[in-house]
């Protein structure tokens, strides 16, 4: 369904730029058929993806609600490389508009919504080809996202750069909020963050200050 009622709201926020990448209909045409996302934490510093939903660049709408789960290694700050390629989950035919999701930090113990409104560069970074660092004759399409979920709620988003350190989407506008200014994610999941951290978790911490890094 175009531009699905439960994402409505966010329409107005992105409008579709005008691409020589198009058809006859005026849609935005990829040279993939579909580009991946995945969401990386900090090592021993947990988070939980519960609910995502997207709208493209053409307008259409997806919810997601199996999500590949963050995984990451990361420690002090990001990795250069933080992330992976591929997701059986997280995927979608053409470049993102808007990226709305919610987030358990575990390690905050807090409920999280963010919301993404990607910048016209990150679109043509996307639609964007190069020869493959890994094999010459091959090509290499900027079709990997990684959002990585850091202590504090904080937020970043990266596209994999065919080998070389990711490129930072500095032109996102991110937002994220909890408690009383959750709206999407309010009621979305009853986290209990009363069990505590794993044993792996209380190590990784141990000695160290609140929020754990640089992020």
């Amino acid at each position: 369904m175009r531009l699905i009622t439960t994402l409505l709201p966010f329409a107005f926020l992105v409008g579709c730029n005008s691409s020589s990448a198009t058809d006859q209909q005026g849609k935005i045409k990829t040279p993939f058929d579909e580009w991946y996302f995945t969401f990386s934490t900090p090592k021993a510093l947990p988070a939980q993806v519960t609910l995502v939903k997207l709208i493209d660049v053409n307008g259409y709408g997806k919810v997601f609600r199996t999500i590949d789960q963050p995984q990451g290694q990361s420690v002090g700050s990001w990795s250069q490389h933080a992330g992976k390629g591929t997701s059986p989950f997280n995927k979608a035919s053409s470049p993102p508009q808007v990226i709305q999701f919610c987030w358990d930090s575990i390690i905050d113990k807090k409920v999280y919504e963010t919301t993404l409104v990607f910048s016209s560069e990150t679109k043509k970074k996307m639609l964007t080809t190069e020869p493959s660092n890994y094999s010459p004759e091959d090509t290499y399409y900027f079709k990997y996202m990684v959002i990585g979920l850091a202590p504090e709620g904080k937020v970043r988003v990266w596209l994999k750069n065919n080998g070389r350190p990711n490129l930072e989407q500095t032109g996102t506008e991110i937002t994220t909020v909890s408690g009383n200014e959750l709206s999407m994610c309010k009621g979305v999941t009853e986290s209990d963050f009363s069990y505590g951290y794993s044993n792996t978790t209380k190590e990784f911490i141990k000695g160290k200050k609140y929020p754990y890094g640089k992020w």
